[in-house]
């Protein structure tokens, strides 16, 4: 099988979707402007969702792209060979135009097609959608595989083939995905794709989006259903070069590289390699996370908590290998100038990218000094317990720091466990890793439990009061663009169906009288009754009449505005209220900063009917 470089497999997907009369998109932000339900785009559908519910795309019906994407749930799995937290997904979708007739046909000629990636057939696996009570087994699909040459008894059913938005609500349908076999033995006669057991790689999956989940959980087909597909492509780039883990490509060989060279350790050696995976992925997502559109800061809060977890994790490996402080920067720098063809942004927020890092560097050192000083306290406690209970003559001394300790000087403190077990040892303890573990399982739980409930992939609510807040976000930005200037901008929101949440700009908290100024401009946007209006132009067009909003976009390239009298103009994909009357009233319910240079707004409307 045929080398691929990066480059070379970006171009022939690009290649293969415009000679077939697909628009390349480019990627959306990394922070969701249209999916506010989600920290992070965890998938190139997420951009789209507007589209995919039936919104006309102003690029047409057939699209491509290369999406930018971070998924944070496994976090504590980065090490292994297989996890990421940052990803790159090829994309081509087709919204009401060709579905499976052409979709499997055209999977199957790129997958085997010498021009593109040249897989021998009889290596292929797919799966298809075995049905369940929304819908048939897709036979469909699996007669066009056979059609194409897949082998019949490399075709299998699975229930798992199917695909809907995180909230259970919205298009959904069968997918299909494709395999490389390895050529191991089966691990039983039952073996499929599913199982685990490394003979199935996973390469690509087509999504046929065909049927809709109504709010009231009634199913209905969809007049002009959708086609959605994703390749991963660290994930591929590994398959077809036949390496172990996506760590092995070009794109980290050389950050794995100079970390051997400044830390004399050496990849291959089982003890250290799971600290270089981790260092290279999770800079890997800071320096598009701080350096993204929408770009991110450092935080106790949502995206920035998050960033903050990534930062420090990297830097406690660094330590894991012996390397000094002041290496983060250097590190960025070399994805920067890596990624910067695809991601322009990555270059021209270099400066605040190495900046941040080397703040948070900082300010984790200070961390650890804290964390020791919780450690002695733990210590301290424990002597004076033996000291007191000494006279009992039954009593046998503690040498154990509970797990609930340990779990509250990692959790609260950051303090890695590893230093908790390393310091410990040096006075003679041991630290109860059982319980501990069990802490952080029951934490894991939590934190699970959280995001599949706010956090969830797609739209997690696509009720009236969560389009109609959206709305809300649009007033209240022009309202504090009106108040303060328009350098203030959009830098991240969240929106349940009771309040929203608005990340902006500014430097200092908002004074009573300023607040109760912004709630009065919007309030009278609401009570003027005006048309929301969703309009098609030229990007350069936009601009000169006074349209916003961040778009990566050529000057004759078609986008979305949503024009709303007089009061605000802005670049958005939607969805939104039809008249600004139906959101009743607004009213700024807390403001909080949430990082150097970022204020966060929680407000609320339809107060009067509450």
């Amino acid at each position: 099988m045929k080398k691929f470089t990066r480059r070379e497999l970006i171009d022939k997907w690009f290649k293969f979707y415009t000679d077939k009369k697909h628009v390349i998109i480019p990627s959306a932000s990394i922070v969701p402007e249209n999916d506010p339900s989600v920290l992070f785009t965890t998938a190139g559908m997420h951009p789209l969702v507007p589209y995919l519910l039936g919104q006309p795309h102003p690029k047409g019906k057939r699209l491509c792209d290369l999406q930018k994407c971070v998924r944070t749930g496994d976090i504590d799995e980065v090490g292994d060979e297989s996890h990421l937290t940052f990803f790159e997904m090829l994309g081509n979708w087709s919204l009401g135009d060709y579905f499976k007739e052409q979709m499997i046909p055209w999977s199957y000629e790129f997958l085997t097609s010498k021009e593109y990636l040249g897989i021998d057939k009889d290596k292929l696996a797919v799966t298809v959608f075995a049905g369940n009570d929304i819908a048939p087994r897709d036979d469909l699909s699996a007669k066009l595989w056979e059609a194409q040459g897949i082998k019949k008894e490399n075709i299998y059913y699975l229930k798992d083939n199917w695909w809907i938005l995180g909230s259970g609500i919205g298009p959904c349908g069968p997918d299909s995905e494709m395999f490389i076999d390895t050529g191991k033995p089966k691990c039983s006669p039952h073996c499929n794709p599913s199982c685990d057991c490394g003979k199935f790689l996973e390469l690509w999956n087509d999504v046929f989006m065909e049927y809709k989940v109504n709010p009231d959980k009634s199913i209905e087909k969809l007049a002009h259903p959708n086609v959605d597909t994703g390749m991963g492509l660290e994930r591929t780039l590994c398959k077809l070069n036949g390496y172990k883990s996506a760590y092995e490509t070009e794109i980290f060989a050389p950050i794995i590289k100079y970390l051997e060279n400044i830390s004399g350790k050496t990849y291959e050696n089982n003890q250290f390699t799971s600290s270089f995976r981790i260092i290279a992925d999770h800079l890997r997502a800071a320096t598009f996370i701080i350096g993204d559109e929408q770009g991110v800061s450092p935080s106790n809060l949502g995206q920035g908590y998050v960033l903050r977890r990534l930062i420090r994790r990297a830097i406690r490996h660094l330590k894991i290998l012996g390397i000094s402080n002041g290496h983060l920067g250097e590190i960025a720098k070399m994805y920067i100038d890596y990624f910067k063809q695809d991601y322009p942004e990555l270059n021209v927020n270099s400066q605040k990218i190495i900046e941040e890092l080397n703040k948070e560097e900082e300010k984790f050192l200070k961390t650890i000094e804290l964390g020791n000083r919780e450690f002695e306290k733990v210590l301290n406690g424990i002597e004076r317990k033996n000291q007191f209970m000494s006279k009992d003559a039954n009593y046998i001394p503690e040498t154990t720091i509970s797990g609930k300790s340990a779990f509250r000087l990692y959790d609260t403190f950051g303090f890695p466990i590893e230093l908790t077990a390393e310091m410990a040892k040096e006075r003679g303890y041991t630290v109860d890793m059982e319980g501990f573990n069990e802490a952080f399982r029951q934490h894991q739980e939590l934190a699970r439990t959280t995001n599949a409930g706010v956090f969830k992939g797609g739209l997690a609510d696509d009720s009236i009061w969560t389009t109609r807040l959206h709305t809300a976000c649009h007033l209240l930005l022009a309202g504090l663009r009106k108040l303060f200037g328009k350098q203030v901008e959009q830098k991240g929101s969240n929106i349940t169906s009771e309040r929203l949440r608005f990340d902006f700009n500014f430097d200092r908290k908002l004074t009573d009288e300023e607040v109760k100024e912004i709630e009065d401009f919007v309030n009278t946007a609401i009570n003027r009754a005006i048309p929301v209006e969703r309009i098609e132009m030229p990007f350069a067009e936009a601009k000169n009449k006074g349209a916003y909003g961040v778009l990566k976009a050529q000057d004759n390239d078609i986008v979305s505005i949503y024009k709303i009298g007089d009061v605000d103009f802005q670049i958005c994909g939607g969805p939104h209220a039809k008249n600004t009357s139906e959101l009743i009233d607004f009213k700024i319910i807390k403001q909080e900063a949430v990082s150097s240079g970022i204020r966060r707004i929680k407000a609320v409307i339809n107060t009067k009917n509450v």
